[in-house]
């Protein structure tokens, strides 16, 4: 890690004022002063400034149920962000991202090892959805979307899928275990149906806690967070 974003994690200062605290010589790495911003710390350096040791604060982990409305990522100018939700969402990142219509689970962490242990594709993580659709899904559009269908500009049809379709067939509970862009939607529509509304309740062995409104977080406990096997380092 950079020394400058260290010490920005480290002290809540922002990287701009970590690089002038780092080039006024004000902090120390092993005792020694060190004055380029970019200089690369290794694990469990000892960093200090102003003569006071800092640190890391520990890993996050959160999950949140997501409100319509709200994107994932922190470059929109157009919807408020989930960041703002937890309101300190600094250094933080989505681990599987939703659009802005979609509500329920996200899980959040400054753990990249591990979101990327839950999200990347070769580990075929199972993702639940809950979609309402414009028309009541048939029994044959049900068995296709069971042996994969081929969305539209793709040359592979889809895995297939595990598929609960609810009274009334316009209420259906979705099962995948890959990530193609909008990927839902698309395989609604490759059997001539549309979602209306599409909420998610599961990422791997996360299921969105129901005592959680929209909008509204808490943080995962070390048994939850454990879940996700990291090679190389025990969590």
């Amino acid at each position: 890690m950079r020394l400058d974003r260290y010490v920005s994690q480290a002290t809540g200062l922002s990287r701009s004022q970590a690089r002038s605290a780092i080039r006024a010589g004000r902090v120390g790495l092993a005792d020694q002063a060190v004055t380029r911003p970019s200089y690369i710390v290794g694990e469990q350096p000892v960093v200090s400034l102003d003569g006071v040791p800092v640190s890391l604060p520990g890993r996050r982990y959160y999950m949140l149920n997501k409100p319509t409305g709200y994107v994932c990522d922190r470059g929109d100018t157009h919807h408020p962000s989930v960041f703002e939700l937890l309101g300190h969402g600094a250094g933080l990142h989505v681990a599987g991202r939703l659009d802005a219509d979609v509500t329920g689970l996200v899980l959040l962490t400054d753990d990249g090892d591990w979101s990327h242990a839950l999200t990347a594709p070769r580990r075929k993580q199972p993702k639940t959805y809950l979609a309402m659709l414009a028309e009541p899904l048939g029994a044959a559009s049900a068995e296709a979307l069971r042996e994969g269908v081929r969305l539209h500009g793709d040359t592979r049809p889809t895995r297939p899928a595990a598929i609960d379709v609810l009274p009334g067939g316009c209420r259906v509970r979705l099962t995948v275990a890959e990530g193609r862009y909008h990927q839902v939607k698309r395989m609604f529509a490759a059997v001539g149906n549309r979602v209306e509304a599409l909420h998610r309740e599961r990422i791997g062995p996360f299921v969105l806690d129901p005592r959680l409104g929209p909008g509204d977080y808490r943080a995962l406990g070390a048994g939850e967070v454990a879940q996700v096997q990291t090679p190389g380092r025990k969590l």
